[in-house]
């Protein structure tokens, strides 16, 4: 390539973001979620995982390009502590433009409806989430949130693998 060339980067066709603050106990679920998540699939380049925290907007310029997006996120939905939650499709969007409640939430509804209305939402969406029991400071997730995680992690894989099979991109290609 000679200099003053510009280079093109094509985004893996999937984005997994964890959203969350892991300084707000449960709240960290998403970013915890993502962490081990990403350890089943670190050979896979179809997959891109992304830790967003709490960004909200800044995280816009990665969903550009995408064929799938994958939330994981603590979602309080009145539920029990620890209930695990997937929504795909138009309930995603629902779902996050109707619900503030925890520090980011407000923040995830927003980057998704923004992206919706500028047509860069990907086709498919999905929110694996959990109810979160503790939102105060501090570290770490409450006990019903920890005790959920490996049913989050499954649904989460399932979820993922569905989608690489659909883009043609089985898991371990």
């Amino acid at each position: 390539m000679t200099s003053g060339s510009v280079s093109h980067h094509y985004p893996a066709p999937v984005l997994v973001l964890g959203l969350g603050n892991i300084l707000l106990h449960d709240d960290g679920l998403g970013p915890n979620l993502l962490q081990e998540l990403a350890k089943k699939y670190e050979h896979q380049a179809s997959v891109e995982f992304v830790d967003g925290g709490t960004q909200g907007l800044a995280l816009l310029g990665r969903l550009e390009g995408r064929q799938a997006l994958v939330i994981l996120d603590a979602v309080a939905t009145g539920h029990e502590p620890g209930s695990v939650l997937v929504l795909e499709g138009q309930d995603v969007l629902r779902f996050a433009t109707t619900r503030a409640t925890t520090a980011h939430e407000g923040n995830a509804g927003e980057l998704l409806a923004t992206a919706a209305f500028l047509a860069e939402l990907p086709d498919k969406c999905y929110i694996i989430g959990v109810e979160p029991k503790e939102l105060d400071t501090g570290l770490g997730l409450s006990r019903d949130v920890h005790r959920s995680l490996k049913v989050a992690l499954r649904k989460a894989q399932h979820v993922l693998d569905g989608l690489l099979e659909e883009i043609g991109q089985p898991v371990g290609a």
